[in-house]
């Protein structure tokens, strides 16, 4: 369990920025993958089943502003930054290991 911190910008506006706290990356991921759905579901108020693919949420991400993240790191208790990248390549193994039953890292 790592403290991670979401950081997010959606547009050139300096009020949509804002932050999210989670217990863990996998929380983290999770957070980002929830935030796409309620864009989808914004988006889409009449539809009562909503489905997306990764490359519709990986074009959310890159249309974003700004998206990264904080970890904390127990070793050197202090906090990583990552960037977009990092964090579609970790939502993408999230999701194939859920997609497989597999719970390795």
């Amino acid at each position: 369990m790592s403290h991670t911190i979401l950081l997010i910008q959606q547009n050139h506006e300096a009020e949509s920025r804002t932050y999210c706290d989670y217990e863990s990356v996998k929380d983290c991921l999770e957070g980002v993958c929830k935030i796409y759905e309620e864009h989808l579901k914004r988006c889409n108020p009449n539809l009562s089943t909503i489905t997306y693919d990764i490359s519709q949420l990986f074009d959310f991400i890159d249309q974003l502003m700004d998206l990264s993240c904080i970890v904390y790191q127990e070793s050197t208790q202090s906090y990583a930054p990552h960037n977009k990248e990092w964090i579609k390549e970790k939502i993408y193994i999230m999701l194939k290991q859920a997609a497989t039953g597999s719970n390795a890292s």
